[in-house]
């Protein structure tokens, strides 16, 4: 198949569903990490077309998400201090704090301009030298590499006033701290797309060899995402976990070596503070001390009050697979994405955006 149309063929679809209806015997649980796969599995409706014996659980792959709420607490304290300007993604802008948020510190005057990558936030530096800019650095081993690249262009330029404010986190990881913690017995692993690209499939044999649970990596297509399920299923029912690639057309073992080159370069591997989970070691990115001078961290230190999750919010429940957004009292009621409590109904891949967006469990839609 060439096209995306393709990926989205509902006889096929349907096929495919009958297959692994055929081949369920027994109950397991699948997570899927990433928050682009939550969004098309509510989406399309690839729940309903699956048999009961198969439950999907949301994961941890949505990095606003799972920024905690000290690190959101400190790029708010960051935006308030004079001669600054703070440069980020959209999602990052509406998400509280524990006290305020971007948006919020906008309205009262701070700086805080939404950029579509780390370029634009080094050309903002550039035409702005009186001003420190401050990019905040989100994301997983998809966005890693731009961000890199974004600092060694501002080196190149010899750009002194650009900074990241590095809460970058990695997948493999969280993924160990997740199996490890026992909180939620998975059989199986819907492996990130996107991420893939980067890192490739080699990074994930431990959930096989160590853990005995299978793991494939999945596109963002209907096709892709069932096909991936059947692979799961198949691999349930004989015994045999292992890793693999339903996405090759994105993906292959090694990954991407320049993507991997570029974020080796600019970056060292260090503890991250996830939200829901806590400090998971060599899962973070740190500037590495030669670039030092572009540490957000170093350039625009700042001390804020101890920081505290929202009350009744349970946004980190879910993105540990514990619970899913319609066990949270405050969904659809406090919490709504023009009112957001907490991060996993303000991002494009939290999961309580796309319940609220898409459905619910027994059909009724919220949009």
């Amino acid at each position: 198949m060439k096209f995306v149309d393709e990926y989205q063929d509902s006889e096929l679809a349907h096929k495919l569903a009958r297959r692994i209806t055929a081949l369920s015997t027994k109950p397991v649980v699948l997570m899927e990490f990433c928050g682009g796969h939550t969004h098309a599995i509510l989406r399309y409706g690839i729940r309903q077309l699956l048999p009961d014996t198969v439950e999907m659980r949301s994961g941890p792959g949505c990095p606003v998400c799972v920024t905690a709420p000290a690190d959101l607490d400190k790029a708010i304290a960051i935006a308030y201090l004079p001669d600054t300007i703070i440069a980020t993604f959209g999602d990052m802008v509406k998400v509280p704090g524990s006290r305020s948020s971007l948006q919020q510190a906008k309205a009262e005057g701070a700086d805080v301009r939404i950029v579509y990558s780390a370029m634009d936030a080094v050309s903002i530096a550039e035409n702005n030298p009186e001003k420190s800019v401050v990019f905040i650095g989100i994301g997983f081993e998809t966005t890693a590499p731009t961000i890199a690249a974004s600092v060694l262009k501002a080196d190149e330029k010899g750009i002194s006033n650009f900074h990241v404010l590095s809460f970058h986190k990695l997948t493999p990881p969280v993924v160990k701290a997740l199996l490890n913690s026992g909180e939620t017995k998975l059989d199986g692993i819907i492996g990130p797309g996107h991420v893939s690209v980067v890192i490739g499939s080699q990074p994930y044999q431990f959930i096989s060899e160590d853990y005995g649970v299978g793991c494939v990596i999945s596109g963002f297509e209907p096709l892709d995402i069932l096909l991936t399920g059947d692979n799961l299923v198949e691999q349930i029912e004989k015994g045999e976990p292992r890793v693999e690639i339903a996405y090759p057309r994105g993906v292959k073992p090694e990954g991407n070596k320049q993507a991997l080159k570029l974020m080796q370069q600019v970056f060292d591997v260090g503890e991250a503070n996830w939200r829901g989970i806590g400090i998971v070691p060599e899962s973070g990115l740190k500037i590495r001390a030669e670039y030092a001078r572009f540490d957000a961290d170093i350039a625009s230190p700042v001390s804020p009050e101890p920081a505290k999750e929202p009350e009744g919010c349970r946004c980190g429940d879910v993105v540990r697979g514990a619970a899913n957004p319609l066990e949270c009292k405050l969904f659809g009621k406090v919490c709504t994405p023009e009112s957001p409590v907490g991060p996993c109904m303000v991002s494009n891949e939290g999961a309580c955006a796309a319940y609220y967006k898409y459905a619910s469990d027994n059909g009724a839609r919220y949009d």
